[in-house]
C-alpha cells in the first residue's frame, strides 16, 4: 500500500494497481528511447513484479505509532520476503526472463537498487539484516543460470532491469508525490537507459497542470500518452485500529485517476 499524505486526505494504492500501471508503461514503451528487446517478458515483469504484496494488501494495516495507514516501507521485512519469494516462482513459472527481472528486482529492493537509487531501504530491514543477506544471496545466486537458460548476457539483462526499475519508479512518483495541485514540482529519475549499448540519462518530469506531465527524453511511442492509477481517498482520521482502518477503507469506492504525458 502507497500512503500519500494530502493534508486532510490519504491517497492509498494498491500494490498491484501500481504494478499495472508499470506494466501500461512498458508496453507504451518507444519514442525517443530505443525500443524493448523483449517487450513481453519485460511487460510481464513490470506488471507482476510486485504480485507477492497482494497478501499484505488483502488486510492494510493502522499504524497506530504514527497515526496513518501502514506504508510499504513499513511492513515487517521477515514477511515481505516470504511473500516475494513466492511471486518470483510464480512468474518464473510463467516466463523465465520475467521471473529473473523479477528476482533481481526482488534483490535490488534491499540494496538501493544495485546503486541506482542509493537511499532506497526498508523501515525495519536492518533489525532482519542476516534474513536479508540470505535472500539477496539465494536470488543472485541464480541469475547467471537464468540469464544463460534464455540466452541473454549480462549486460542486456543489466539494461532491462534497469528498464523495470524506471517503469516501477516512474509509476511510484505518481503514487507518492503531488502531481494534482500548486504544490506539483519537477523530479527526475535515473538511470534511464536510451539503448542496450549502454547509453543513459535522466527522465526529467516538468508538471503542466493536475495530472499532466511532460517527459524528458520522452519514452512513449506516442504523445500524449494517457493511463490510469486506480486509487482510494480516505478522510485523515484517528482510526480505532485495524479493523476501523479498515472498515473506512473498504467501504470507500475506488477511483481512476488519468494521467497525462507528453513531450516537450
Amino acid at each position: 500500500m502507497f500512503v500519500r499524505d494530502r493534508a486532510d486526505t490519504w491517497q492509498l494504492v494498491r500494490q498491484p494497481d501500481h504494478a499495472d500501471l508499470s506494466g501500461a508503461f512498458a508496453a507504451a514503451w518507444g519514442g525517443d528511447v530505443a525500443p524493448l528487446r523483449r517487450p513481453e517478458a519485460l511487460g510481464l515483469a513490470a506488471t507482476r513484479h510486485d504480485d507477492g504484496w497482494a497478501v499484505f494488501d488483502r488486510r492494510p494495516a493502522w499504524d497506530a505509532v504514527n497515526g496513518r495507514p501502514t506504508n510499504f516501507l513499513d511492513v515487517p521485512v521477515l514477511g515481505h520476503l516470504a511473500f516475494y519469494r513466492a511471486c518470483i516462482q510464480v512468474v518464473t513459472q510463467e516466463d523465465a526472463y520475467a521471473g529473473l527481472m523479477v528476482s533481481m528486482h526482488g534483490a535490488g529492493i534491499y540494496n538501493g537498487r544495485y546503486g541506482t537509487q542509493p537511499g532506497l531501504g526498508l523501515t525495519y530491514a536492518a533489525d532482519e539484516q542476516e534474513a536479508v543477506d540470505a535472500f539477496i544471496a539465494e536470488q543472485e545466486a541464480t541469475h547467471a543460470d537464468r540469464a544463460a537458460a534464455v540466452g541473454i548476457g549480462d549486460d542486456e539483462r543489466w539494461v532491462d532491469y534497469k528498464l523495470l526499475q524506471i517503469f516501477d519508479r516512474l509509476s511510484l512518483t505518481l503514487c507518492l508525490r503531488e502531481w494534482e495541485g500548486s504544490d506539483a514540482e519537477p523530479f527526475s529519475i535515473e538511470p534511464l537507459p536510451v539503448d542496450y549499448e549502454g547509453g543513459e540519462t535522466e527522465l526529467r518530469m516538468e508538471p503542466l497542470g493536475p495530472w499532466r506531465i511532460r517527459l524528458e527524453p520522452y519514452p512513449f511511442a506516442e504523445s500524449p500518452a494517457r493511463f490510469r492509477l486506480v486509487r482510494k481517498v480516505l478522510p485523515q482520521a484517528a482510526y480505532a485500529g485495524n479493523e476501523d482502518f479498515r472498515l473506512a477503507y473498504f467501504g470507500t469506492r475506488a477511483e481512476a485517476v488519468e494521467l497525462t504525458f507528453q513531450r516537450k
